[in-house]
């Protein structure tokens, strides 16, 4: 499904553009395209579940006018919601002057995103499978995709904090700014109020990059309650 596979262009996501920027490095065009670099992480079995799931049988087309999703809508809407307030809610962490206390909440913030987005994209799923074979099918090439990406994916988001660790140790140091917060923005000495925003950015664009997949399948969604 084309979500899935935008999931893998993880240098073209704003969180890699938001840490390439914290990071002071510059991004690089990948050579491979993205599918020759996703064909790179499926195994053999991984290549036969896809094809299988590829292969279920479409249902025919119908005009009749399907239920929306309005509580799939809500629900996501819900979810994404509680999570960017939770995020937002960083006063036990708001005079630390050591990056400990960082790390512990933005592991425990990471750990909040899976525990509420991974059952949330099952529910998706499953209620995506119940309207018709096809989006059986559909449902069925998710499931695949999630166990192909969700180990590589986890390797890749838990590199996250050493990342802003560094950047907490650089501004601590020297009081200087990125180009991720305007100087006129935070004068000089207020370092840990830049650290706190572009950490704050930085889980944001987290969990955006987290709910693709189910931004997928609710999108699939409003495909299948359209009349043809």
């Amino acid at each position: 499904m084309a979500h899935a596979s935008q999931r893998t262009v993880f240098n073209g996501s704003a969180l890699v553009r938001l840490l390439s920027r914290l990071a002071d490095t510059d991004l690089r065009e990948p050579r491979q395209a993205t599918a020759d670099r996703l064909s790179q992480w499926f195994g053999w079995t991984d290549a036969i579940s896809l094809s299988a799931a590829l292969d279920g049988i479409p249902a025919a087309a119908s005009s009749r006018l399907r239920p929306g999703a309005n509580a799939e809508e809500r629900e996501c809407a819900g979810a994404r919601t509680a999570l960017a307030k939770a995020i937002a809610e960083d006063a036990a962490v708001a005079a630390a002057a050591e990056f400990a206390p960082f790390r512990r909440r933005y592991l425990a913030l990471q750990q909040a995103m899976e525990a509420g987005i991974g059952p949330l994209r099952g529910r998706l799923r499953a209620a995506l499978a119940a309207r018709s074979p096809a989006m059986a099918r559909l449902a069925a090439v998710d499931v695949v995709m999630e166990q192909v990406l969700a180990a590589r994916e986890h390797s890749l988001l838990a590199g996250v904090p050493a990342l802003l660790e560094k950047y907490f140790t650089r501004l601590s140091g020297d009081g200087l700014l990125t180009a991720a917060e305007p100087a006129s923005e935070a004068p000089g000495g207020e370092w840990l109020h830049v650290f706190r925003k572009d950490m704050k950015n930085v889980l944001l664009a987290e969990l955006d990059f987290r709910f693709q997949p189910v931004e997928g399948l609710l999108e699939a969604f409003r495909e299948a309650t359209r009349v043809p």
